[in-house]
């Protein structure tokens, strides 16, 4: 009597393999999309010359320190998470300076070049892996250094941006 082939945790881990691929996939596709294009504020301060960053952080911490009523320790706090975000950002983005190109270079040929989507997935997860304590350890900071009703105030607006969409705050 012949034994039956188990193929089942191989499928199952086939198939696993795949979907995590697809959705990695996806998230990169998804991230070249949105910096291939618009302007530089719709780019992200990668795009933006230090100069334009420096004058768009400003103007964060005034309008939070505005709405949040923020003393000057909180306002330094709020510019080091800035600091801290634009800093993953920049290590997330990389060298690229067209990532549409990288984009079309994975479909460029017969074939999706998955060798070069799997490096560049472990690249981005990388950069995001190394920069997320020191974005942790500023958004803890800024967040514990606010009173209560400060604390109910962010809550109360992020709440409500994600009621509303981007522009409805």
């Amino acid at each position: 009597m012949e034994r039956p082939i188990v193929m089942a945790p191989r499928i199952k881990t086939w198939i696993k393999r795949s979907l995590i691929g697809l959705f990695g996939a996806a998230a990169l596709l998804g991230t070249f999309a949105a910096f291939s294009h618009g302007s530089a504020y719709r780019h992200g301060w990668h795009a933006m010359s230090d100069e334009d960053a420096a004058k768009m952080k400003t103007r964060l911490v005034e309008r939070a320190g505005e709405r949040l009523d923020l003393d000057e320790a909180q306002k330094a706090r709020l510019g080091v998470l800035a600091d801290k975000l634009r800093e993953q950002r920049n290590a997330f983005v990389g060298e690229t300076k067209d990532p549409r190109a990288e984009l079309q270079a994975l479909i460029a040929g017969p074939t999706f070049d998955r060798h070069r989507a799997q490096l560049l997935v472990q690249a981005k997860t990388q950069a995001v892996q190394l920069k997320s304590p020191e974005v942790i350890a500023a958004a803890a900071d800024f967040y514990d250094s606010l009173r209560p009703e400060q604390q109910a105030k962010v809550r109360d607006l992020l709440q409500r941006r994600g009621r509303h969409g981007r522009h409805g705050g």
